[in-house]
């Protein structure tokens, strides 16, 4: 049996008995996430395939399931794992599916113990002081969303600058969670600064910018929401933002691509927010369904795209619709992660043979400077020195805990620290933690550089404005 055959046999029995995919992940791998893990490409192990057949097979399904090693990219025996590269390098090419931050303990985790996103704020924060808006906003667009806490800095950042320009902020979001939770930090940025106008949206990069789908039969099925808050406060528009959930729910749902596995949107659908009180005011702000408009001032495309993803896909699938989303004198800034720092070598411990960071900073603004061809002219693509190029950020830990004996709580975020900005899937991860002494990798590594931090670089691609 194949893969896909396992998951539409799973899929067939839950219909026949009615029963959730996360019931049955549950109940028959104690992993209420397998289905969409099975969905998304992940690879069956002989032992797991086994509890799922002997689950389907006890519950009267009259169907036999048969294991191929070769179609379900089975792990290998940990007693023929090589403590020192249990990597399987032929699995690498075939796991398309990988979403590492569809995690939400490890990102989460992540977050509360690392400074990345206050970090990325200020970076991103530099920016404004070069871009030249036109009325009759500033126009910002966030590739990559997430949970708001990078756009919320941003938005405090700007409001620093322009105290009285109206603002226009769009944001692409695929995850209903991170949607949630962004709409709950916007209360207050609308409180502070009252000419904004809020977009979010779940769709492509090459439609988002523009929040026109490009198939017609996805423009005519497109939710188009717009939700103007009342009164004058942060408490009450918190909780008319609050009540937006069973909106979210509804729209915000999302699939997997057969092809690669990414998550794609089930409806296309559009969020605008602004306070009903400055409507008048925002008019010309406030985007209309029929008209097709990008023309932005600052993008922000903070870890847009998978690392292990090569430079000429990052480029034509994410960036190029970005930069062509550029106003006159707009700005493209990117940010990922680059290795060479204490997280990495603690991943370098491990996996020996393994490097997440496949493409650098040069390599991708080369591939960009190719997909653009002969419209290359119109921009500056600039990598930039390394010195403003290449940030740091750092995981918080007490001074003390460093200097005696690490806790077990210390060794444990900085191990989930190092594997998250690596992107490890879980997989790799459960034989690695059966294989190998990580916490004493971990620690060794603590040890040796008085702390973790991680290195991000940055660049830069700006529209001339003739």
């Amino acid at each position: 049996m194949s893969k896909d055959q396992l998951l539409t046999a799973v899929i067939e029995f839950c219909k026949e008995h009615k029963m959730a995919e996360s019931t049955f992940g549950r109940k028959a791998v104690n992993d209420g996430k397998f289905v969409s893990r099975l969905r998304t490409g992940a690879r069956v192990t002989p032992e797991t395939f086994e509890k799922v057949k002997k689950f389907i097979n006890s519950s009267g399904n009259i169907k036999s399931l048969e294991i191929d090693n070769q179609n379900l990219h089975v792990l290998p025996k940990e007693d023929n794992v090589d403590d020192k590269n249990i990597f399987d390098e032929k699995s690498k090419s075939k796991k398309k599916n990988f979403r590492f931050f569809d995690n939400r303990q490890k990102y989460l985790l992540f977050v509360s113990t690392c400074s990345e996103k206050e970090v990325i704020s200020k970076r991103i924060g530099m920016e404004l002081g070069h871009i030249k808006p036109k009325p009759p906003a500033i126009r910002i667009f966030d590739a990559g969303m997430g949970d708001g806490t990078v756009l919320a800095g941003v938005m405090r950042e700007m409001h620093h600058r322009y105290p009285t320009m109206p603002f226009y902020i769009s944001g692409k979001e695929i995850s209903l969670e991170d949607v949630r939770i962004c709409l709950s930090k916007m209360s207050d940025r609308l409180f502070e600064h009252p000419a904004s106008v809020l977009v979010f949206t779940n769709l492509f990069y090459s439609e988002a910018p523009w929040l026109k789908p490009k198939s017609m039969a996805s423009s005519n099925s497109m939710v188009w929401k717009e939700v103007a808050l009342q009164g004058g406060s942060s408490h009450e528009f918190a909780e008319q933002l609050s009540e937006l959930r069973g909106f979210l729910d509804e729209n915000w749902q999302a699939g997997h691509s057969p092809k690669t596995g990414n998550p794609i949107y089930e409806r296309p659908t559009v969020l605008i927010i602004y306070r009903e009180d400055h409507k008048f005011l925002l008019s010309d702000v406030i985007p209309k369904q029929d008209i097709k408009k990008a023309d932005y001032d600052l993008v922000l495309a903070s870890q847009p795209y998978r690392l292990r993803v090569s430079s000429e896909v990052k480029s034509r699938n994410v960036l190029l619709p970005l930069v062509r989303s550029l106003g006159r004198g707009g700005r493209l800034i990117g940010i990922h992660s680059s290795g060479d720092d204490p997280g990495h070598q603690i991943l370098k411990e491990i996996w020996p043979n393994d490097n997440p960071f496949v493409s650098d900073r040069h390599s991708l603004l080369k591939a960009v400077k190719n997909e653009l061809g002969s419209d290359a002219r119109h921009y500056n693509i600039k990598a930039n020195s390394d010195n403003r190029s290449i940030f740091k950020y750092t995981m918080h830990s007490l001074p003390s805990e460093l200097e005696a004996s690490i806790g077990t709580s210390t060794l444990f975020a900085a191990w989930n620290a190092a594997t998250y900005v690596g992107q490890i899937d879980e997989q790799r991860l459960e034989a690695a933690m059966k294989s190998v002494d990580y916490l004493s990798i971990t620690q060794k590594a603590l040890k040796k550089y008085g702390g973790l931090w991680f290195n991000d670089e940055s660049y830069t691609i700006s529209r001339k404005n003739d």
